[in-house]
């Protein structure tokens, strides 16, 4: 598999952006940087395995990959929370 150069920074700005939001939506700050890259491919992840299974689509192009992966995102922090906080949202 290859991913081009081009590819690869909107990957990176994807999951930068879902990460961010993620952390707004669920926490209130960010991860930093890094942190948010890893929290929102992560998440993009978690929403391609889980939305095709629920019938869910949301389109195609750039901003509806950064509403999926986000929303990916916050399932994701939302599962951490649950797990780690002993159960509180």
């Amino acid at each position: 598999m290859y991913i081009s150069n081009e590819g690869l920074l909107v990957i990176l700005f994807v999951g930068l952006v879902a990460g961010w939001l993620a952390g707004k939506v669920v926490r209130g700050t960010g991860f930093g940087i890094i942190g948010d890259i890893v929290v929102g491919i992560a998440g993009a992840l978690v929403a391609s395995f889980l939305f095709p299974k629920l019938g869910i689509r949301l389109g195609t192009g750039l901003v509806s990959e950064i509403v999926y992966s986000a929303i990916g995102a916050v399932i994701l922090l939302l599962v951490v929370r649950l797990v780690r906080g002993g159960g509180r949202l």
